[in-house]
């Protein structure tokens, strides 16, 4: 954890940059906090179903917390209803290591169209972004906002290069740029420009405009898989 706020202060350094506070300030916590209570009131009876489907699908737990990079390069777990089976892991190795065009597609784009180790409610889950819903919570911890650049693991952020300083200023997002604009059916390379585009331009009025685009795109499953 240490390492990569080093590395994130470092990365603002090389570039002359002061370490900024979040974008948006208290008007963004502020629109966050609001808008992620009002979800978890209005969202808790499609929660209560979410959770029992996940639970009957094969008995394990309800939800998973994989290790993000958030602001500054601090690692939280962001929060989802578990769409994999258990040992996931090794059996994704196992299948990049039977399979050389599903390990070029991860190591392009570290997702895959045909995912061995998603389960059959969890394949549904992740067409309607449902299992996104739990990170509502990591928006009231202060750990994400309800826009900003999607969460990406240590890795991931290697790949953004010179680009990483303006993902580390946002916190990240449930939605934003990229998901509104094709999601997996763009490039890393174009999701790293949003990110970028979003963190140099933000406004309210934009924050307010990806969220109202982003339910035509989940109603659609525009690049969700």
């Amino acid at each position: 954890m240490r390492d990569v706020a080093k590395s994130a202060n470092a990365a603002f350094s090389q570039a002359g940059i002061d370490f900024p506070p979040p974008i948006g300030g208290l008007l963004k916590r502020s629109f966050d906090i609001v808008g992620s209570l009002a979800g978890l009131v209005l969202l808790s009876p499609l929660f209560l179903m979410v959770a029992l489907l996940v639970k009957l699908s094969d008995r394990g737990p309800i939800f998973y917390g994989h290790k993000r990079i958030g602001r500054g390069g601090r690692i939280f777990a962001c929060l989802k209803f578990r769409t994999m089976v258990q040992d996931g892991e090794r059996v994704l190795a196992a299948h990049l290591a039977a399979n050389p065009d599903a390990a070029a597609e991860w190591a392009a784009t570290r997702k895959l169209k045909s995912d061995p180790r998603v389960t059959r409610v969890g394949q549904v889950l992740r067409k309607l972004s449902l299992d996104e819903l739990p990170q509502i919570i990591n928006i009231l911890q202060g750990d994400m906002s309800l826009v900003g650049p999607r969460p990406v693991v240590r890795d991931e952020l290697e790949i953004y290069g010179s680009a990483a300083v303006y993902y580390l200023k946002s916190r990240p997002g449930l939605t934003g740029l990229w998901q509104v604009s094709g999601r997996n059916d763009v490039s890393y390379d174009t999701r790293v420009a949003f990110d970028r585009h979003y963190v140099e331009n933000w406004s309210m009025v934009e924050d307010i405009r990806i969220i109202v685009k982003t339910v035509p795109a989940v109603w659609m499953s525009r690049g969700s898989y």
